[in-house]
């Protein structure tokens, strides 16, 4: 028996792991699926969106199924937290994030495939997946506000375009440090050809910017140059960030492997999203090499919130990738056939696909698939 920690998190999460749980136990996946608390309800009434007792299950479990979360800025964070908790130097940071940092989820894996039948694909051959890596770049948590003088005086000393800001009171100024290592350059770019070598793709696509963020995306491009070297039948194929948007909405059928950096990951992770029906089919797979997160890619919606209307797809296929990792090859294949035989044939289809079944019919006409 699998032991799966349960995160509904907050707004149309409660609603989309519902109907994934109708899904799940139509397979009769032999799992124990345990609540694990995380998000913004947890963050205004505790100072704490990943509880220490949630980090416990996860520890014990084998992987995790997590629905969506509610991130504010800065200021809104502190100013919905519970009177009695202001004022003592809490920060929210997205609990996600720290999972991904925590338990080392370096791959997120970004499949994006359009479903015949599906009258938001924009073309019906696209077939397309990401791998982003996950930990670093900017999203590495490396930031300044203000700029502490010491910090300051080490980048002036050492970084000339720096000098260019020396008007600017620290006070009035961010930082936010985008870091690259060659571990995790080589860890993510691996796991891309490891991928398309398994899955019989002619090559990988790297989307960085070495053109302008030399050290970064040139150290990105060196690894990958040198990863490619052992996997001689996979071409390496190099473009950059603001190309590549351009290239997805022009020839989308002719990439199939995308690997990038953290912030670029985000970018054209959901804009391959959008080509193929938008989040409401976004699955994503946070994946180390010992633990394992998914997650639909969509936010909570708040707006949407108990009214059982969101497209619960995405999280679908968040448990087919989540099967997929646990071993169970055919019920992820089950599950996927389900999920593309009810959009092709057009009978249950939710608001965002111009129809008017709600998220649990959804469930209903892919379980009764199963």
């Amino acid at each position: 028996m699998y032991k799966i920690a349960w995160m509904p998190g907050d707004g149309v999460g409660v609603e989309v792991m519902q109907a994934t749980r109708v899904v799940l136990d139509a397979l009769k996946l032999d799992a124990e699926y345990v609540n694990a608390d995380i998000g913004w309800e947890f963050w205004c009434n505790e100072g704490e969106s990943l509880p220490q007792r949630t980090i416990d299950i996860l520890k014990s479990s084998q992987c995790a199924l997590f629905g969506a979360i509610t991130s504010k800025p800065k200021e809104e964070a502190d100013a919905e937290l519970a009177p009695n908790l202001r004022g003592k130097g809490l920060v929210y940071r997205s609990p996600i994030v720290r999972l991904r940092q925590m338990f080392d989820l370096y791959t997120n894996l970004r499949p994006c495939k359009a479903y015949r039948g599906n009258p938001l694909n924009y073309r019906d051959d696209i077939n397309l997946i990401v791998f982003r890596e996950n930990t670093e770049g900017l999203y590495a948590g490396v930031e300044f506000h203000p700029v502490p003088d010491t910090v300051r005086r080490a980048l002036e000393d050492v970084s000339a375009p720096m000098r260019n800001f020396k008007d600017v009171a620290s006070s009035d100024m961010a930082i936010t440090a985008r870091v690259i290592t060659r571990r995790g350059a080589e860890r993510i770019v691996r796991a891309a050809f490891n991928y398309a070598e398994k899955n019989g793709c002619s090559n990988v696509t790297l989307v960085e910017k070495p053109n302008v963020l030399r050290e970064t995306s040139g150290l990105m491009t060196r690894v990958a140059r040198q990863v490619a070297k052992d996997f001689p039948k996979i071409e390496l194929w190099e473009t950059n960030i603001d190309a590549m948007t351009m290239w997805l909405i022009k020839n989308p059928q002719q990439y199939g492997v995308l690997v990038t950096s953290n912030l670029f990951g985000d970018v054209i992770s959901d804009l391959c999203a959008q080509l193929v029906g938008g989040l409401g089919f976004a699955a994503s797979g946070n994946i180390g090499d010992k633990f394992a997160v998914f997650e639909p890619t969509h936010g909570s919606a708040p707006k949407y919130a108990g009214q059982y209307k969101v497209n619960p797809i995405a999280t679908f296929l968040a448990a087919k990738l989540m099967l997929d990792w646990l071993g169970e090859t055919e019920k992820a294949n089950r599950l996927e056939n389900a999920v593309a035989t009810v959009i092709a044939e057009g009978k249950v289809r939710t608001y965002d696909m111009g129809g008017k079944s709600s998220t649990m019919d959804m469930a209903d006409a892919v379980a009764a698939k199963l």
